[in-house]
């Protein structure tokens, strides 16, 4: 019975993390989604502020954007990110990546003229 709950424990931990990465890599995406917002354009803005949560976080995840430029005013703009997290169960034995993803979508708050 110990050691069932200790094994419980263990896998437990193992995978905790998995978790909080998905959650930073969904803050992530909000943030970025939000900066291309209020600038109203994805470009120079939202890739300073993908190189501070890069920064913050230590994520480093692969961004797409749905559309590049200006984004005149109430045009959807989406963004996903993928990132590629290393499950290592009991050490380099039973290690594989898994995928993470996550989206955000917003509307342009900018009028371009």
């Amino acid at each position: 019975m110990v050691l069932c709950v200790f094994l419980v424990l263990a896998l437990s931990m193992k995978l905790l993390p998995v978790f909080i990465t998905k959650q930073q890599l969904d803050t992530f995406a909000t943030e970025l989604c939000r900066e291309a917002e209020i600038s109203g354009r994805v470009g120079t803005e939202t890739s300073r502020r993908a190189a501070v949560l890069t920064e913050r976080t230590g994520l480093s995840p692969n961004i797409e954007w749905s559309d590049n430029g200006r984004i005149h005013l109430n045009e959807e703009v989406t963004v996903r990110l993928t990132y590629r997290y290393d499950l290592g169960l009991f050490g380099s034995f039973g290690s594989f990546p898994v995928t993470l993803r996550a989206e955000a979508s917003g509307k342009s708050e900018v009028y371009w003229k």
